[in-house]
């Protein structure tokens, strides 16, 4: 499942930075978590890395995007697959 950033956030700036997806960006008045982008660092670390650096526990899963590991390693692979196809895209 997708993680989420409760109102609780004091926009303290560690997680973004943190997220090897790019899901997390600033929102209206918090920051947000893409759920399409968020795989819970599975693929790439054994936690969360928002979640370890988050100094108030604000971030959750998501009970409104309920994935199981096997659901994460699909979206990891199809993040990946897209950057590879970016990053080997060369102009002329």
């Amino acid at each position: 499942m997708a993680l989420l950033i409760t109102d609780e956030c004091i926009n303290c700036d560690v997680c973004e930075p943190e997220c090897p997806n790019q899901a997390i960006f600033m929102g209206p008045e918090i920051y947000q978590i893409e759920s399409g982008k968020c795989t819970e660092c599975v693929g790439h670390f054994d936690t969360p890395q928002c979640v370890e650096v988050c100094p108030v526990n604000c971030i959750p899963k998501d009970p409104a995007h309920v994935e199981d590991t096997a659901t994460l390693w699909q979206k990891y692979r199809r993040l990946q697959a897209t950057v590879s196809a970016t990053a080997t895209v060369k102009p002329d």
